[in-house]
Order: structure tokens, then C-alpha cells, then sequence
């Protein structure tokens, strides 16, 4: 059984799933699937091909799944995937993609706060957390854990790396690296995130390797492909480490702090862009 309240409005094709609850005058499109547990408040508006996934909520006033604000969009199906157990705050937004059958997706147990943007082709991890204010533009890929702070706009096809902090009213205009912290506008690292490492349960010895990994890569005064290289010849096996070396060497945008991408990205952002430039 679900509860939905009268004055809401729910179109004929919706999905929706046991125990959902629908609050009065939320509007829930003809396309939209709601999975078993899923709260839509108030006012909320749900359209597009969008999944929501068990548990989470949808606050008054937010908005998901409504056409992507890319001007190039020509009515192409593209979906929005919300994973389980999400808090979407009061007057997100949240919209549909642009490309045929590409996907806007968050992961499972994110929090949203209020005012919050998510633009097209943009993929979040589990258990992001995006204060008030933050605002994605089309293309970001934010990872697992990381943390975004209030007012801080993250420019297209950046990416924030795992565990990463980001403090507020930042300006994010290339990669952050994972497991670091930061903030300022130029953007500033402080260095590793080692409170939110603790937290997460990050043994000491894992510590310590990413520490040495940080300073060999901006503490040095190596190029970023030499640091790189040196970390990989110390036989640093550690996933973690693997993840840093792969997250930096396949920047597109370039490393905050190393302005260009590596050269190995640099074909891949020559051939995005001339993609950009033929659908304009």
C-alpha cells in the first residue's frame, strides 16, 4: 500500500512501488519510477524518464528530471537514476541529461542540501554530500565520500576525487585530486584530508603512503608526469595509491595546481570538444 495524497497529481504510467508516500500538490510525470519506500513531499516535481531509488526522499519544492538547461538538446531520451536512500533538500534542481540514452545518476546515500544544481551527464557517487548552494555544471563526476562545500560552482567536466573536501564558496575550475582537502577561490589544497580519512577508518599505515603520494606530487617540484612516474617506480601497491596515480593521470581538465592535462588526456578533451562544437 502507498499513501498518496489526493490533491497530488500522478500520471497515468507512473511506477510506484509499496509503501511510497506522495504529499499533497507534488506532481509525479507519466515516466517516472518510484521504488518501494520513496517519499515525495510537497510540492515537488518529478518528471522525464526518472528512477528513484528505495528510501530516499524528495523535499518541497526540488525539482528532477526536467529538461536539461544545455542548449544542445534536440529531444533526444536521456534518464535521471537516483540511487537508495537519498535526501534530495528543498529546491534542488536536478535535471535530465542531453545525448540519446545518457544518464544523470546518483549514487545510494547522498545528501543534497537545498538550492543544490545537479546539470546534465553528470554522475555522483555513494554517500556525497553537497552543502547548500553547490552547483554542478554538465559533465562533473563527483566520487564516493567526497564532501562539497556551500556556493561553490563546479566548472563542466571537472571531476572531485574520492573523500575529497572541497570547501564553501570555493571556485572548482579542474580536478581535485582524492583524499585531499581544500578551498579558496583560486582554489588552494591544504593537503590530505586526514580527518575524513580517520573517519572513514583509514588504517595509519595507508595514511602515511598517501602522505608521501601528496608530497611527491605538489610538495616536490617534480613535473606532475615525473611524480607520477616516481611514485609508480617505489612499487606503491597500496589501491588507495592506484587510485590517486590513475584519478591524476587521466585528468582531462588538468590537476588543480598543473593547469594543462596530462598528455595522454589531452586527445580525449580535443575530440570532446570538437563534439561540442559540431552539436552547437
Amino acid at each position: 500500500m502507498s499513501n498518496i495524497h489526493p490533491t497530488a497529481i500522478v500520471e497515468d504510467g507512473a511506477q510506484i512501488g509499496e509503501n511510497v508516500t506522495i504529499e499533497p500538490y507534488a506532481i509525479v510525470k507519466r515516466n517516472v519510477t518510484l521504488e518501494d519506500g520513496v517519499v515525495i513531499k510537497s510540492h515537488a516535481y518529478i518528471d522525464g524518464f526518472t528512477t528513484i531509488g528505495s528510501g530516499t526522499v524528495i523535499w518541497p519544492s526540488a525539482s528532477v528530471g526536467t529538461k536539461t538547461q544545455d542548449l544542445k538538446y534536440r529531444g533526444e531520451k536521456t534518464f535521471v537514476v537516483i540511487g537508495k536512500n537519498c535526501e534530495i533538500r528543498e529546491f534542488s534542481t536536478i535535471n535530465s541529461s542531453c545525448q540519446e540514452n545518457s544518464v544523470v545518476r546518483i549514487g545510494d546515500n547522498c545528501l543534497i542540501m537545498a538550492y543544490c544544481h545537479v546539470a546534465h551527464n553528470c554522475e555522483i557517487g555513494n554517500r556525497v554530500i553537497m552543502a547548500n548552494g553547490a552547483m554542478l555544471a554538465g559533465h562533473v563526476l563527483v566520487e564516493d565520500y567526497a564532501i562539497i562545500g556551500g556556493m561553490t560552482p563546479i566548472h563542466q567536466y571537472c571531476r572531485i576525487g574520492a573523500y575529497a573536501m572541497v570547501g564553501g564558496f570555493s571556485r572548482i575550475a579542474y580536478d581535485i585530486p582524492p583524499y585531499t582537502i581544500g578551498a579558496g577561490s583560486p582554489y588552494k589544497l591544504g593537503g590530505l584530508n586526514i580527518v575524513g580519512l580517520k573517519r572513514h577508518g583509514f588504517p595509519y599505515a595507508v595514511r602515511k603512503e598517501l602522505t608521501k603520494v601528496f608530497k611527491l606530487t605538489y610538495r616536490s617540484g617534480l613535473k606532475i608526469s615525473d611524480a607520477l612516474d616516481r611514485i609508480e617506480a617505489e612499487g606503491i601497491i597500496d589501491p588507495h595509491v592506484a587510485h590517486w596515480l590513475s584519478f591524476c593521470r587521466t585528468s582531462r581538465r588538468g590537476l588543480i595546481g598543473f593547469q594543462s592535462p596530462l598528455p595522454e588526456a589531452e586527445e580525449e578533451l580535443d575530440e570532446i570538444e570538437e563534439l561540442i562544437e559540431e552539436r552547437v
